[in-house]
């Protein structure tokens, strides 16, 4: 009998407005390097929001808006049981050179568009395609 366990999660969807057009910022996953958004586990003395804040200034070295949108969740199946991810969006208050994986990862601002093709996750695709109408 193998046991599942549920392994809360939450992410960001790190966005700007620059010139009237919404960018979205994406990182590199550490094992495959493809483009992803921060996520990690809920930490117990933390909001989901404030984790995924978290995630985003360790691997994407982005400080964001106290304010957030939760833009939905969706479930992944692991080897090691089933996770449960919350994602929100997050506007990008500053950037930083500096940030703890600043040497693991990579990252990028695209197009909602962009980013929409490039992320592997239909259900991360869709919210990003539905920041427009979410985010005043």
């Amino acid at each position: 009998m193998k046991l599942e366990f549920n392994f809360n999660q939450s992410a960001v969807i790190p966005y700007r407005r620059l010139n009237g057009e919404l960018e979205i910022l994406l990182i590199t996953s550490l094992k495959k390097g493809k483009w992803i958004i921060p996520k990690g586990y809920i930490e117990y003395n933390l909001s989901a929001f404030e984790s995924a804040k978290k995630e985003a200034l360790e691997e994407a070295g982005v400080l964001g808006a106290n304010e957030t949108i939760e833009l939905g969740s969706y479930e992944v199946q692991k080897a090691d049981g089933r996770r449960h991810i919350k994602v929100f969006a997050m506007e990008v208050i500053k950037i930083l050179e500096d940030y703890p994986e600043k040497a693991l990862r990579k990252r990028k601002w695209v197009t909602i568009i962009e980013a929409s093709k490039v992320i592997s996750s239909s259900e991360i695709s869709s919210m990003i395609l539905s920041l427009n109408d979410k985010i005043k």
